[in-house]
């Protein structure tokens, strides 16, 4: 893929496995909505969830955009990551992620019960500046007669831009 083509896939795309340090035991990885924001990536979470908490401790985060149908093609993204307090872009964003989830951009007259669940879960913005992503050719078998020839190569390390 050109650089153009996986930041595409990454638009097109809704959902993606969030990974990131744990302070103890090993690295964490947990599945979210998303939305671009520019050549930004922004999730939704909650101030005391771990997402939020690991950025804080180490901005480096990945993710893993994933395909919707089968057979699954994905792309890594490595992103710096920071955490945004302001309300009214984490009322922003859940509208926006609430419209990728149905389908269908959210009305206005649902904006005061969306903010006041971000007061109550005390939402946050993770602001995800992707700089690396890593590309692996998918390769997969339909059938027995595919097995002939089926080869796999490493993956490669391509910058975002």
């Amino acid at each position: 893929m050109t650089a153009e083509e996986r930041r595409e896939f990454v638009r097109a795309h809704r959902t993606c496995v969030f990974g990131y340090g744990r302070k103890h035991d090993g690295p964490s990885m947990t599945i979210v909505y998303y939305v671009m924001d520019g050549e930004d990536i922004l999730v939704s979470t909650m101030a005391e969830r771990g997402k939020a908490k690991a950025v804080g401790r180490n901005p480096k985060v990945s993710l893993c955009v994933m395909d919707e149908k089968w057979p699954p093609t994905y792309l890594q993204v490595y992103c710096d990551a920071s955490v945004e307090t302001e309300l009214e872009a984490a009322t922003d964003l859940m509208m926006r992620i609430a419209g990728v989830m149905t389908g269908q951009p959210m009305p206005e007259s649902v904006r005061g019960q969306v903010r006041q669940g971000a007061v109550a879960e005390k939402r946050v913005v993770l602001r995800l500046r992707p700089y690396e992503t890593f590309e692996t050719p998918p390769r997969h078998v339909h059938a027995a007669k595919d097995i002939e020839g089926l080869t796999h190569s490493l993956g490669q390390r391509l910058p975002w831009k």
